[in-house]
């Protein structure tokens, strides 16, 4: 799919399909992440694979999202704009590969970084979607008319 479909297309999903992630599908996620622009390049971001997803679950605001799903990745780096940049990267990528994903806040940073070795800045979960979604159902422009979006109007203008 076209990078404006996958964008357009892409929502947060906190259902997933009781199905693995194929270990060269989490490198490209992975990939993608390291691939983000970071401030003065520093690149000084970590990102964990946590394989106990349900002591992970504890530590963040929805835990039966990450308890559920196949892939649970901390993200640990000191500048929430990297963090957020690397998010996204991985997102689309994941979303490229039929993967959804979903964003978590983290409640308690503490326990986090005692399970991890590092305070997370956010926690990411993936999995292939419970219920089937095809991106190609439709146009990149009616997934964006159909987004619950306010409109590009409201949020845009030129000085």
């Amino acid at each position: 799919m076209d990078a404006f479909t996958a964008i357009a297309s892409k929502r947060d999903e906190r259902r997933y399909a009781d199905r693995p992630i194929p270990d060269e599908v989490v490198e490209r996620i992975l990939d993608a992440g390291r691939l983000a622009g970071s401030s003065r390049n520093k690149q000084d971001w970590e990102f964990v694979v946590v394989s106990d997803r349900d002591a992970l679950a504890e530590t963040v605001y929805a835990p039966e999202n990450v308890r559920t799903a196949a892939l649970a990745i901390a993200i640990v780096c000191p500048r929430a704009f990297d963090v957020g940049r690397a998010t996204q990267n991985m997102m689309l990528a994941a979303w490229g590969e039929g993967v959804v994903s979903c964003p978590n806040g983290v409640a308690d940073a503490s326990a986090a970084a005692n399970l991890i070795g590092g305070e997370p800045a956010i926690v990411l979960s993936f999995g292939y979607p419970a219920k089937p979604r095809d991106p190609d159902s439709r146009p990149a422009k009616e997934w964006s008319r159909r987004a619950n979006r306010k409109p590009l109007g409201e949020v845009s203008r030129r000085a």
